[in-house]
């Protein structure tokens, strides 16, 4: 499955801050704009999995309808 996000980098001094608009938590602080990238793609990646694990921690056991969902913005 593939999704598309917003990043967004901004260069305070000899650094380069990016974050995700639409998934907060994904932040980094790198020192080149490719490192940046590179380290919220992974932080995306991270947060993705972190959360899908919880969200089967509270759905075990139960009766649940599970289907995939497209949103268009």
């Amino acid at each position: 499955m593939e999704n598309s996000f917003t990043a967004v980098y901004e260069k305070i001094d000899d650094w380069y801050i990016g974050y995700v608009q639409e998934l907060p938590g994904a932040n980094v602080q790198e020192r080149t704009l490719e490192e940046a990238r590179e380290s919220l793609r992974e932080a995306i990646e991270l947060i993705l999995i972190s959360n899908r694990e919880l969200a089967e921690q509270q759905i075990s056991g139960k009766d649940v309808v599970r289907e995939q969902i497209t949103v268009k913005l």
